[in-house]
């Protein structure tokens, strides 16, 4: 189950369609992540942490810090 990717979106009063919109996908495609019945593909972890500006640990548990991690040097010579 992925409770905080439920919580960002409803604290930005979106509904399961709009959010399902960014990520080109169906409705009920993204409620299945909601609830944990699927699990979040990486492409849309991605999507979701730069949409909600928020770390992908963060929206997985694995971290109390809303903020997401400074970029590296890295992924800025990639863009």
């Amino acid at each position: 189950m992925y409770p905080r990717i439920r919580a960002l979106r409803e604290d930005r009063d979106l509904n399961q369609t709009a959010v399902a919109k960014l990520l080109h996908m169906s409705q009920t495609g993204y409620s299945k992540y909601e609830t944990g019945e699927n699990d979040l593909p990486t492409t849309a972890l991605i999507q979701l942490a730069r949409y909600y500006q928020t770390s992908i640990d963060y929206m997985l548990g694995l971290t109390d810090q809303v903020e997401p991690y400074p970029r590296g040097q890295q992924h800025e010579k990639n863009t």
